[in-house]
């Protein structure tokens, strides 16, 4: 970890980084980012936004572009996609987190996101971390599929060395010998990104396991590993998804996850308080 002048946590970074993204606070506040994983028209996009943000999201997912193993499947809108998020922030007040997969579209991009993210098959695309690090937007980087802790930290340490110190990281599951699952989703990496890196880190438990039934679970269990978020897949009509269809909270089903996480939030600072009371009293 020497070679990580920026991402590690050294002389210069003993604190925590705090990435600010309109009203949203990475690494100060439990951060849920909800939507769609593609922009499939105006309805469908406005519809989702409006019911993630009355359970209560604080910012807007949703893919414009979106890099597919085959080639035949749906890509994404592209161009119109952005300005239907564009609309959705407009109408919701809710910032926007989507992907960008090409270094020629990065600044026309940036013009629509509150939030570039890279997505795992990109995590390596050295020209592509290159060039968001020279924008003013925070940069959202999901874990390869097949990376290692230092790998991943060192994919941050190029859009960081490139100007940009608002890197968000994000770990989406990697790939195992387990079926069961679409990925593993590796929960150790929370605790182990905070004892190496500054860097606020969210969880994506969607692509993490690719199970319905998996999402609300690992998405409590990731708060409870102290990660600064999560990010999952929500559409208003899951059953007619073009993409990852499977994955897809309902509206009723994020809205039940939403409270739920309250309720651990309120009673891990409880238990964090009384073992702040416990110390002050074995200490006195």
């Amino acid at each position: 970890m020497n070679a990580l002048r920026l991402a590690s946590l050294n002389g210069d970074h003993l604190g925590r980084t705090i990435i600010s993204a309109g009203n949203v606070r990475f690494g100060e506040d439990f951060v849920v980012i909800a939507g769609p994983c593609s922009v499939e028209s105006e309805e469908q996009t406005l519809k989702t936004a409006q019911e993630v943000k009355a359970a209560g999201a604080h910012m807007l997912r949703g893919g414009a572009f979106k890099p597919r193993t085959s080639p035949y499947d749906f890509q994404g809108l592209g161009l119109q996609g952005l300005k239907i998020l564009e609309k959705a922030k407009q109408e919701t007040g809710l910032p926007i987190v989507t992907e960008v997969t090409d270094p020629r579209d990065v600044s026309w991009v940036s013009e629509y996101a509150d939030v570039l993210q890279i997505g795992t098959r990109n995590m390596q695309n050295f020209s592509l971390l290159k060039e968001v690090g020279k924008i003013d937007k925070p940069v959202l980087l999901k874990r390869g599929m097949n990376s290692t802790l230092k790998e991943w930290l060192n994919c941050a340490e190029y859009i960081l060395a490139a100007g940009n110190p608002n890197v968000i990281l994000c770990e989406r599951g990697i790939r195992t010998f387990e079926t069961y699952t679409r990925n593993t989703l590796d929960l150790s990496i929370v605790p182990a990104v905070k004892e190496t890196s500054h860097l606020p880190i969210i969880v994506d438990p969607s692509h993490g396991t690719g199970r319905l039934s998996m999402i609300e679970p690992m998405s409590l269990a990731a708060m409870a590993a102290g990660a600064d978020g999560i990010m999952v897949e929500v559409h208003c009509k899951p059953a007619e998804a073009m993409c990852d269809k499977d994955q897809a909270m309902s509206p009723d089903m994020f809205g039940g996850l939403m409270k739920k996480l309250h309720i651990l939030r309120s009673s891990m600072s409880k238990m964090n308080g009384k073992a702040m009371q416990g110390s002050g009293a074995s200490n006195s």
